[in-house]
């Protein structure tokens, strides 16, 4: 609901721990790839959907957050976001959701883990491993997106990101490289706004969603990140599919 957009057709990514992807649909999507690809259908506002799969999130960066500090190294979530800005781009690639990453633990072991099973530079230090975290992420999300488009039928865009990974700058910047697609950043608190829309809305204070999205837009900070150019983009996902299927 607060999505800060005017017209339906776009992706939304709720990203925190987990990042929620998916589209808004009018009805449930039952379809075999979707079944297949383990993509959900969960009821939405007034009889909506939201056509989605989960991805593990900002958890990755969570947890090796954690783990530095065990080791003495404090570090911010700007200065963890500062570090992987200055890293090398595109080194190596993880799957997110692949069973190594799920539970609490040394994160940073089990990236460089990954990365030496599978035939990639292992990621040296803090800013390569968070980069490597971040780039992979907004892989994960174009992955995603591409097969809801697929079974929609439709193309999916704008990009809104919603919650507190809104504030990432860099994954927000990755996801629209990666995507080639505009990213809409925020409203960084996206269930507080929905929830308060909706009972202006049932207050007859708004007239229904496209004014309360319209007006959550106008009256939110927001930011649009730009696609820059995603030759080396299309060269990382084409790897990133082959470990999906390879070390799935």
């Amino acid at each position: 609901v607060a999505a800060p957009v005017t017209e339906p057709g776009f992706a939304f990514i709720s990203s925190g721990t987990w990042s929620l992807v998916g589209t808004e649909v009018p009805a449930p999507v039952i379809d075999p790839q979707g079944l297949a690809l383990n993509i959900t259908n969960e009821g939405g506002w007034n009889g909506s959907y939201r056509f989605l799969k989960n991805v593990l999130g900002l958890w990755l960066v969570q947890e090796c957050r954690r783990t530095y500090a065990r080791a003495g190294r404090q570090l911010t979530y700007e200065e963890l976001t500062k570090l992987a800005a200055e890293a090398p781009a595109l080194q190596s690639i993880v799957d997110p959701d692949d069973g190594a990453f799920f539970a609490p633990g040394d994160m940073p072991a089990r990236i460089a883990a990954y990365c030496r099973r599978t035939g990639q530079p292992v990621p040296d230090g803090v800013g390569p491993t968070v980069r490597c975290i971040l780039e992979s992420l907004a892989l994960k999300y174009r992955y995603v997106i591409e097969s809801i488009e697929t079974i929609v039928a439709r193309r999916l865009s704008p990009i809104v990101v919603l919650g507190g990974g809104a504030r990432n700058s860099l994954l927000n910047q990755f996801t629209a490289d990666a995507l080639q697609r505009t990213v809409i950043g925020g409203p960084v608190e996206a269930t507080a706004l929905g929830n308060l829309v909706i009972q202006m809305i049932g207050r007859g204070e708004l007239a229904g969603l496209p004014e309360a999205r319209a007006l959550i837009r106008s009256s939110t900070p927001l930011a649009t990140y730009t696609p820059i150019d995603g030759t080396d983009w299309d060269a990382a996902y084409t790897r990133l599919k082959q470990l999906m299927q390879q070390f799935k």
